[in-house]
């Protein structure tokens, strides 16, 4: 655990020189707001690794068993990746930052984290798993629908889609990494096609159809992808964790969750 900590700290300071490359009061503002819920992130997690060390006598990740110990290194793990309800920290960010830092904060940083999650999934209440998933997809969907910023919508996107990763994490973890493959690629297609056309609203994507058609049919196309729309790619994962979700006679959650990829579809359609 003391090395799993070592590793998201050196991660964290890693980006923030990148963040913070811009001397603009914006870029500093998300810079600090970053490093806050971060390092509070980071201590949480050496916090509770040394209460399962204390009380267990194990620093050993598979092996972390006490119960408020497992519940704390999750919600924790959950604010770094920015998983609904601690996800306020995430749009705010996205947004005073360049599209290339973004793509490294939408993509990369959600890596580290995500191993750990993978690693401690089996000994998680599920309840816990579940609702951060629930919440998420509906707060992912939900708060996209009055965005006209580009970086804010990918961060609700983010938001969403992380719900969809760790609802089905407790039954499925393939499947979890295959989405979260998925994920990335889609995240990494849309924040470089946006930095080609240098565009970060949504107006100045409505002038782009006559200076660059191609490139426009492929954002178009990619965006809703990431809203998984069939016959496209996004919705292979959704497809198949809802058909998980109900062989585990969960259908309430299932149905919640494809509502919740209903509100995210209307505003990528925008």
């Amino acid at each position: 655990w003391f090395l799993a900590w070592m590793g998201l700290e050196i991660n964290t300071m890693a980006i923030i020189p990148l963040m913070a490359q811009q001397h603009h009061p914006r870029a500093t503002e998300a810079t600090t707001k970053y490093f806050l819920t971060q390092a509070t992130a980071a201590a949480m997690i050496l916090f509770a690794s040394t209460m399962n060390a204390w009380t267990m006598g194990d620093w050993n990740i598979n092996q972390i068993s006490h119960p408020l110990a497992t519940t704390t290194v999750t919600l924790a793990l959950a604010l770094k990746i920015g998983l609904a309800p601690m996800h306020f920290w995430l749009p705010e960010v996205l947004q005073g930052l360049n599209l290339t830092t973004g793509l490294v904060l939408s993509t990369w940083q959600k890596l580290a984290p995500f191993a750990l999650i993978l690693q401690i999934s089996q000994n998680t209440n599920p309840a816990l798993l579940t609702t951060l998933g629930v919440m998420s997809a509906l707060v992912g969907g939900w708060g996209g629908l009055n965005q006209t910023q580009l970086r804010k919508l990918l961060a609700y996107s983010s938001i969403a889609h992380l719900g969809w990763m760790i609802i089905i994490l407790q039954f499925m973890p393939a499947l979890t990494l295959l989405n979260l493959t998925i994920y990335i690629t889609m995240t990494s297609t849309m924040f470089l096609s946006l930095k080609i056309m240098a565009s970060t609203k949504i107006n100045s994507l409505a002038l782009a159809w006559p200076k660059t058609p191609t490139l426009t049919t492929l954002i178009m196309l990619s965006l809703l992808s990431l809203g998984g729309l069939p016959p496209l790619t996004g919705f292979m994962p959704k497809w198949l964790i809802l058909q998980e979700l109900a062989k585990q006679d969960l259908p309430i959650t299932a149905t919640i969750m494809a509502m919740s990829a209903l509100l995210s579809l209307f505003f990528y359609l925008r």
